[in-house]
């Protein structure tokens, strides 16, 4: 079927390119802004609900490199307890992630830090040029970011709005040596682009095989991936397909009970030698005490060397880390949207509006954001 969804997860690689071209043409801009407001002191919270804090929760290991005092929070954390994140009296860059910007949340947890913090600094990377964060954005200490117009997703699932806010903030973080990066964004686009066209339609066909059970495994980085591949599969199925995610060595402490022989298994593995030692282990962990599994993936940048674990199809990208350096995560995510994508059609759904019941929607309802005078700060 014809799809804004499928369009969607279609187009990221284009959105990728120009995204880049747009944050290079900003690039003065952004420079001076973070020169005026980013210091070894200030706090950086990336933050967002749902998908979009699935955003922060996949950069923070990676920018930690260069923003030490980084933490992802979810705005639905921080409208309930902002005590426990926000300290008044050290310097706040919130970065919001929002696809519409009209979401409760984003904009009640803007407000509750411009409220009791005493210097505070803003970047919205949206991708709504009519959303409220974007309609606020004229004032001194806010930067923003507005992403192609085409990443506004229609569908309910975010799918370029993830990926292109993803790569925005990893190329904000590294914004003086943005022309330095084009090779290894280029080369990260290219590994999308091998996915779109080697793989859809395997993992179309695996996508339409009746499975209960979806499980996506991350490490560091990719953690975070899995974390919005999992949503992805389990939103997009109205909750057919139930789903879990977890970082490799902590999947063995108890959340392995999950997997019978109708689950689907997708590790996504890393380059890093020394990390792949315990990726592998769980692997043939899993394989040898569940036979059979319904389907396992394997995504790897490189060979993962499991010749003794026979898995329905290997996923397997040009270009490694050392080309695409982190930007290399991103292109992972689309496994888990195309299999989200082709799991809804088998189950007859909608991919663009697959809720029946209509318990979630493109922007989240019937969240009162309450005027809350207790934060003890």
């Amino acid at each position: 079927m014809n799809s804004f969804t499928h369009k969607e997860i279609l187009q990221q690689p284009a959105m990728w390119r120009k995204e880049y071209e747009m944050l290079l043409n900003k690039k003065e801009d952004i420079a001076n802004f973070m020169g005026k407001y980013l210091t070894s002191d200030t706090d950086i919270v990336l933050t967002g609900a749902g998908t979009s804090a699935f955003i922060g929760d996949t950069i923070e290991p990676i920018c930690r490199g260069v923003w030490r005092n980084v933490r992802a929070v979810p705005t639905t954390d921080l409208i309930t307890h902002a005590e426990y994140f926000l300290d008044k009296e050290r310097p706040l860059l919130l970065i919001s992630f929002a696809r519409s910007g009209n979401s409760p949340e984003s904009v009640g947890a803007v407000n509750i830090a411009n409220r009791i913090c005493k210097n505070v600094a803003h970047i919205y990377i949206t991708c709504n040029k009519n959303g409220k964060l974007a309609a606020e954005s004229g004032k001194d200490n806010i930067l923003l970011l507005l992403l192609p117009e085409e990443t506004d997703d229609k569908s309910l699932a975010m799918t370029s709005s993830f990926s292109t806010m993803l790569m925005t903030c990893l190329m904000l973080s590294h914004i003086d040596t943005l022309e330095q990066d084009k090779l290894k964004i280029e080369k990260t686009i290219e590994n999308a682009e091998v996915v779109l066209r080697d793989y859809e339609n395997k993992l179309r066909s695996i996508g339409e095989r009746k499975f209960e059970r979806g499980v996506f495994l991350g490490s560091g980085a990719l953690k975070g991936i899995a974390e919005e591949c999992h949503l992805k599969l389990q939103e997009l199925t109205d909750g057919a397909v139930v789903c879990k995610f977890d970082s490799f060595l902590g999947f063995r402490h108890g959340p392995k009970a999950v997997v019978n022989n109708k689950s689907i298994v997708v590790y996504l593995m890393t380059d890093d030698e020394d990390v792949l030692r315990y990726e592998r282990d769980l692997v043939r962990q899993v394989d040898s005490n569940n036979k059979p599994v319904a389907q396992v993936i394997v995504i790897a940048g490189q060979e993962p060397e499991l010749p003794e674990v026979k898995a329905d199809l290997v996923v397997k990208m040009p270009n490694g880390a050392k080309e695409t350096n982190f930007y290399g995560v991103a292109p992972y995510v689309l496994v888990g949207q195309l299999l989200g994508y082709y799991a809804s059609l088998a189950h007859s759904l909608n991919p663009d509006a697959p809720s029946v019941s209509g318990n979630i929607h493109r922007v989240v309802e019937g969240v009162t954001i309450y005027d809350n005078n207790g934060f003890k700060l």
